[in-house]
Formats: structure tokens, sequence, C-alpha cells
């Protein structure tokens, strides 16, 4: 069974940081792109950023480029979102997600995934 689980999010005043944590299991996690979408009161579901399996290849919506860097630890099984200088925009519930497809060119931009975290709240606020 795929098992997906965020962790890091919280409280932070804008211009901070924080770092986001997925762990992955019940797959081949080398094997798949992995991704990271948002969700902000009130609104739809956006991309964020999306890693190929080797973690070579990366990237992001313009909104965050130059803030945010994804990243992975195959041989821990998790996927990372290092989110730097952080604006009461960036507030959402994040989730990490995977498809039933492993290319990243299936992934970039799309907000459709077979398999979700529960989210985590990322709350930008002074």
């Amino acid at each position: 069974e795929v098992q997906l689980v965020e962790s890091g999010g919280g409280l932070v005043q804008p211009g901070g940081s924080l770092r986001l944590s997925c762990a992955a299991s019940g797959f081949t996690f080398s094997t798949y792109a992995m991704s990271w979408v948002r969700q902000a009161p009130g609104k739809g579901l956006e991309w964020v950023s999306s890693i190929n399996n080797s973690g070579f290849t990366t990237s992001y919506v313009d909104s965050v480029k130059g803030r945010f860097t994804i990243s992975r630890d195959n041989a821990k099984n998790t996927l990372y979102l290092q989110m730097n200088s952080l604006e009461p925009e960036d507030t959402a519930v994040y989730y990490c997600a995977r498809k039933e497809t492993r290319y990243y060119s299936d992934y970039v931009g799309r907000t459709d995934y077979d398999y979700w975290g529960q989210g985590t709240q990322v709350t930008v606020s002074s």
C-alpha cells in the first residue's frame, strides 16, 4: 500500500523558512518522480514543484522560483521541500503526491495525482 506522510509545517513569520518532509512507503520510491501540491484557504489545488526519480531534474511554479527547493533522499525514501523567504501568499496545506506513472514529464504542472499524503499546514503570518 502506497503511503505518503508529510511533516514540518507550522506557523512562520514572513521572510522565514520551513522544511517540509514526505516519508514514502509501499513502493520503490527511487523509481518514481514526485511532486508537491498546495491548497490555499478557499482556493483550488496548485502544483508547486516536481522532481524526477534521481533528483537531478526539478521544476517549480513561477511564484516560488528562487525561494523553494525540492529535493529527495532515495536512501531514506523521503521527499523534501525547503521553503525560504516565505510570504503570506504561501499559506496553504502542502501535499506530496505521486502518480501511477513514474515519468517526470507527467508530473510537471499537474494536480491530478493518484496518491496523496494527509497534508501539512503552512501558515505565514506576523
